[in-house]
């Protein structure tokens, strides 16, 4: 059970007189459930050149995205991740009742979203090292840049009026996401970010930042 207190997302000290960025920084959500519309291609490009100006390990910006818009693609992408998930959650001993809501619920999610952005780092410009130490240390500052890159584009989404969610679900499967969408090998998948027009709205609490800090 938490220790900590949630708050309303709006108790946090931001009102409307901030700044736009720090308003939406407050006002985005996880929005899964999308409008049957289209996301028109010139957007998802704006979207993802905002992800670009994230900042990254060495300024190597090692992000790369699959964008999947295709219907077909979707649909095979959320099969073949749908049976890798099935298997792991048989070896498990999970129920047959929870597998099939659980794969059921991650193929409506992929599916019916209208983009599916599969963002993934590469190490190809990043330094290398003859240790395994810093070598790990150079692949999580890769991940890290990614991850910086995907939180761009969430915000780049919340701004022009759409809904995105993340998705860590290719970090458990990377070699089946890379063989649906026919992807280079040195891009491994870290995320999926769904996005859409939003058929939803939701609400979020945050703990107090207080509990969060340590001032030294």
């Amino acid at each position: 059970m938490s220790n900590h207190t949630a708050a309303p997302a709006d108790s946090i000290s931001i009102n409307d007189t901030d700044s736009p960025i720090l308003r939406s920084i407050v006002d985005r959500r996880s929005i899964r459930r999308y409008a049957d519309r289209p996301v028109p291609r010139d957007l998802i490009t704006r979207l993802l050149t905002a992800a670009t100006w994230a900042p990254s390990a060495h300024n190597r910006q090692p992000w790369r995205f699959a964008v999947v818009i295709d219907a077909d693609v979707k649909r095979d992408l959320a099969a073949a991740m749908g049976a890798r998930l099935r298997r792991d959650l048989a070896a498990d001993g999970v129920p047959e009742a929870a597998i099939v809501k659980d794969t059921e619920r991650s193929y409506a999610r992929i599916t019916g979203a209208p983009v599916a952005i599969v963002v993934c780092l590469t190490l190809r410009d990043m330094d290398r090292y003859p240790d395994s130490r810093r070598a790990e240390l150079e692949y999580l500052m890769a991940a890290q840049s990614a991850a910086m890159a995907g939180s761009n584009l969430l915000l780049a989404a919340h701004d022009a009026g759409l809904g995105a969610c993340w998705m860590c679900a290719p970090l458990f499967c990377p070699d089946v996401v890379r063989g649906a969408l026919d992807l280079p090998d040195d891009w491994h998948p870290q995320g999926m970010i769904t996005i859409g027009f939003p058929a939803e709205s939701r609400e979020k609490t945050r703990h107090l930042v207080e509990e969060s800090i340590v001032w030294r």
